[in-house]
């Protein structure tokens, strides 16, 4: 059906009932010819131009419902062509006048949807009361309200007050910064436009946002289409429209000369004169005219402001493991308190607000805070030290926990410009007539297709042509059609007219070897035997392109794919690929650091695997056996792609570090799994293959980082935890990346990978220090509250004791990390978390309870108020001990030894000071606390000096016993010591 897939609003402006069908114009077009309009309005022309042209219904359960066919009555829809189009506009093919698309701009606004708005500082308090702790938080408070304990009720309250008002204040500075970085990176179109009515018309980049109707821009592939537009003229475009029909093939675009009455009866998107925008350039090239910007898209109808919403990433997976741990443990708190103390003291609801006390205590309700500020400082040192711009904040967290990094190797482990080493024939003898076939095509192709710049190795070949001489030749042809290059067909095809051959035209193929191959008009046995050529040269690490030709009898009409057929082999072009000159350091710091770099690409699996061998990614040889068609290529073995065994025999099967996408078509989603874990190079591989062995590596349980530029990584780049493009990479490629770097290089991936498991490491360095502070001191609260006759701490102790910790808290996100969490992958981990607090909970749960004797042997003769002195001791101690865990439990077993991070020994030393000195404040006594005496700080300064060092012996046992728990899985350290 051509309709807007289901679920989505695409009624637009003026739609009275979602459930009802409603009309709906393909372009809810502007008015050029208005002259009330303002931004924002939704005017007529384009209105009385297109929306009268190609009409369309969409909503409700006659969405795929069309209008009224041609001749239906008055007022029929009628298609315009692109002379009617243009006339309706005020435009013509040489653009709009500077001056009149500077009114357009201001009359209609600029091109940009909708969707985003500032959140208002209300709706952002209340979308932070859905985080689970708050919401816990909150939920104590209205408990302790309801039970009369206001002073209780009172602290948790203002808690999640200050936990709202600083989340809202870091989500608003991450927002700015994020959109201000992403402002460095806004998509620009290719717009024709004049200065004055008789000049000459120019062709420059300017803003998508710049864009009005009535301007001609240029398409070309990798471009996102910017705006609802309908084509003037057409090479080979193809479009990709699935996020608005959820079609995932492209659909080619032509424009419209004449009138034709059928296309009055189908829908917007069935017309193959129309590109919407949201839509992108797969193949070809084109001239289109912008008919509807903004709010009055397609798009923006269709979408209603909500953009595609990815899986949860390996961040939010766990940080939600982690949470809903620890709320389990919460809810459980207080009915297990109130049911100890009225077991074992006879108490009843009046422990109640003590019970909530408790449960708060073991609350990290800073950790949204120090997330988003961790994450937001990340980011920023990022973009202003490396140019790296991450435009979703929990990407950098998934950096530095990315294991296995996937990557093409052109233009990133090799240069972007390979150089052309030899031209030959069929027989493997050096022929100059197969260079200039091939620069005759690349030219071409170039010219006629409009590409907005040359292929990498089309640029190899015309240098080549260039050096020897061969313009002369090249430049007696004319140029008649040309087919560009698409991943899918993997040729580009030149018709050019040859000189002295009047009624004849010559299609010109070159491309991907085995794809020429089948193009060509050759027997089973001579199309092997080239193969085997071939497959020779490119085991020697040489790039391959195959050039074949044909003559047809001239024609008017349209070349297409179907005439590639029949076709006369005339020889190979072979292109080495020169290595990058940092790649292979930056590989051997990416290997140090625990991301394994696995190669996805379209080239000869022989000529993938050379060039990693010689940047030193080590390649095991042996023999691969795959099920199915082929089996997989493995460097150095000679064997054939295909050579395998043509059936699954149920013998183990054994995969070298070289594997075919002929061999990825045979395998399940598990065996893929499983033979992607092993392998480092997938050669041969179409856009579908680079997305299902990402998905594959994800279900395998790694955090994955995609790295591409092209209009075929697009799919791998939604597939990946993390998409990484360079900022040259076509606009679409730009606009699903997660992380934009300033260039192509391996360096800066390992600088964001480095930032990434800094601001990791600060937040899994505060979650080790502030829950197992917590559990020890709830353990120990629990334990004296069932030992004494009273409580051991008020609950408004316990709370401002809570508000205290904190505050000091605030400090790890302006840490830095040690040494040790910089070297392996950053994962947070629940089991490996509850293991570190519950060891080290308890210790301080010990150290809290060694208080009693102190508290015991001071006050023992002391005189005064026995209850509100221990109060005080108790508090003083938590403090000071909470105070000794924050410099001593620090991310790396060195980092007490060595240095503390200033802002986080000034937060220790802060919070000890309060500890102090609160009791013996005004405050002190309103709290329920009294001045202690002299001995007893001598005492507790003994118990905090043993309590160290246990500590120290506690964490240098734990390092030794679990080396890799605290950066990453062992799992993962297995498999690396395997290689």
């Amino acid at each position: 059906m051509n309709s807007v897939p289901e679920g989505s609003a695409a009624a637009g402006p003026g739609r009275a009932d979602p459930g009802a069908s409603a009309s709906v114009t393909p372009f809810p077009g502007v008015d050029v010819s208005a002259t009330e309009s303002g931004p924002g309005s939704v005017p007529e022309s384009v209105s009385g131009a297109v929306p009268e042209s190609v009409p369309g219904a969409v909503g409700g359960a006659d969405s795929g419902a069309l209008g009224p066919p041609a001749g239906a009555g008055p007022g029929a829809p009628q298609v315009k062509t692109s002379l009617e189009i243009l006339r309706s506009l005020d435009s013509g093919p040489r653009g709009l006048v500077e001056a009149r698309a500077e009114e357009r701009l201001a009359r209609f606004g600029e091109n940009v949807l909708p969707a985003w708005r500032p959140v208002p500082w209300p709706r952002r308090l209340v979308r932070s009361l859905r985080d689970p702790f708050t919401s816990v938080l909150l939920c104590l408070g209205l408990v302790s309200a309801v039970v009369s304990a206001w002073g209780t009720a009172c602290v948790i309250l203002a808690l999640v007050a200050v936990s709202c008002l600083l989340r809202s204040a870091e989500e608003h500075r991450a927002d700015r910064s994020t959109a201000d970085l992403r402002d460095l990176v806004a998509t620009t179109a290719t717009v024709v436009r004049r200065v004055s009515p008789d000049a000459a018309p120019l062709e420059r980049e300017v803003p998508v946002a710049g864009l009005v109707p009535g301007d001609v821009i240029r398409l070309g592939p990798g471009d996102l289409v910017p705006a609802d537009v309908q084509v003037l003229r057409a090479g080979g475009l193809t479009v990709h429209q699935s996020a608005l029909t959820g079609e995932s093939a492209p659909v080619a675009k032509h424009p419209l000369d004449t009138p034709d009455p059928a296309l009055a009866s189908a829908g917007p998107f069935a017309q193959p004169q129309l590109c919407f925008q949201g839509s992108s350039v797969t193949s070809g090239s084109g001239t289109a005219v912008i008919v509807a910007t903004g709010g009055a898209t397609r798009f923006a109808a269709a979408h209603d402001g909500r953009a595609r919403q990815r899986g949860a990433s390996a961040f939010d997976r766990s940080v939600q493991g982690i949470s809903w741990t620890l709320i389990r443990f919460m809810l459980l708190t207080p009915p297990l308190v109130l049911m100890a103390n009225a077991a074992l003291r006879g108490r009843g609801l009046e422990t109640l607000p003590f019970a909530v006390a408790v449960a708060v205590g073991l609350t990290p309700e800073m950790l949204p805070v120090i997330v988003t500020t961790a994450l937001a400082r990340g980011a920023a040192r990022l973009a202003r030290t490396s140019g790296v711009i991450v435009k979703r904040l929990p990407a950098l967290h998934d950096l530095g926990a990315v294991d296995v990094l996937c990557l093409d190797k052109t233009g990133t482990l090799t240069e972007d410009r390979p150089v052309v080493a030899a031209a030959v024939d069929g027989a493997d003898r050096p022929d100059p007539e197969v260079l200039r076939w091939a620069a005759l095509s690349a030219l071409w192709t170039l010219q006629l297709a409009e590409l907005p710049a040359p292929d990498a190795l089309d640029e190899a070949v015309l240098d080549a042509a260039e050096e020897a001489e061969e313009w002369g030749a090249c430049a007696a042809y004319e140029g008649v059609a040309a087919l560009p290059f698409d991943p899918v067909r993997r040729v580009a095809t030149a018709v050019v007219r040859r000189p002295g051959r009047l009624g004849v035209h010559t299609l010109v193929t070159k491309g991907a070897v085995e794809a020429v191959l089948e193009r060509c008009a050759l027997d089973g046995d001579e199309r092997e035997r080239l193969l085997a050529l071939a497959d020779r040269k490119a085991e020697s690490g040489l790039r391959l392109l195959a050039v074949a030709r044909a003559d047809r009898p001239a024609r008017p009409g349209v070349y297409t794919p179907a005439d590639e057929r029949g076709l006369a082999f005339v020889g190979l072009v072979a292109l080495r690929d020169v290595p990058a000159p940092s790649a292979a350091e930056a590989l051997g710091v990416l290997a140090r650091r625990g991301v394994t770099v696995k190669v996805l690409t379209g080239d000869h699996p022989g000529t993938a695997a050379r060039a990693c061998a010689d940047l030193g990614l080590g390649l095991r040889t042996g023999t691969g056996t795959g099920a199915g068609s082929g089996a997989d290529t493995v460097a150095g073995s000679g064997s054939k792609p295909g050579a395998g065994s043509g059936a699954d025999t149920g013998a183990t099967i054994e995969y070298g570090d070289v594997v075919t996408a002929e061999l990825v078509d045979t395998l399940s989603d598990a065996e893929l799994a499983r033979v992607a874990d092993r392998a480092t190079v997938f050669a041969r591989c179409t856009p579908e293959h680079k997305a299902r062995i990402v998905s594959a590596l994800r279900a395998a349980g790694h955090t994955t980082g995609f790295l591409g530029d092209g209009v075929n990584d697009l799919p791998a780049l939604h597939a990946a935890d993390v998409g990484i493009c360079p900022r040259n990479a076509v606009d679409v490629a730009r606009e699903a990346a997660d992380v934009v770097l300033a260039e192509k290089d391996l360096t800066a991936i390992d600088r964001a990978v480095l930032t990434g498991r800094h601001s990791s490491g600060n937040i899994a360095t505060y979650l080790r220090i502030t829950l197992s502070s917590n559990l020890g001191n709830v353990i120990a609260m629990l334990t004296a509250g069932l030992m004494l006759p009273f409580l051991p701490m008020l609950p408004a102790q316990v709370l401002v004791q809570n508000l205290c910790f904190d505050a000091a808290q605030l400090a790890f996100a302006f840490d830095r990390p040690a040494a040790s969490a910089l070297r392996r992958p950053a994962v947070l981990r629940s089991r490996d978390f509850l293991r570190f607090i519950t060891g080290f909970g308890l210790l301080n749960a010990a150290a809290d309870l060694a208080t009693f004797g102190v508290l015991a042997l001071a006050l023992h003769n002391a005189a005064g108020d026995g209850e509100a002195a221990f109060h005080a001791g108790w508090f003083t101690e938590n403090l000071l001990t909470q105070a000794l865990v924050m410099v001593l439990l620090r991310t790396g077993r060195s980092a007490a030894e060595r240095r503390a991070g200033g802002p986080l020994r000034a937060a220790a030393a802060g919070l000890a000071v309060v500890g102090v000195l609160l009791p013996l404040t005004p405050v002190g006594p309103l709290l329920g606390m009294s001045a202690l005496p002299p001995l007893y700080y001598l005492l507790l300064g003994s118990v905090l000096g043993l309590y160290a060092v246990a500590l120290t012996a506690a964490r240098r046992r734990y390092e030794r016993r679990h080396p890799a728990e605290d950066e990453c899985a062992r799992g993962l350290e297995k498999a690396h010591g395997e290689r």
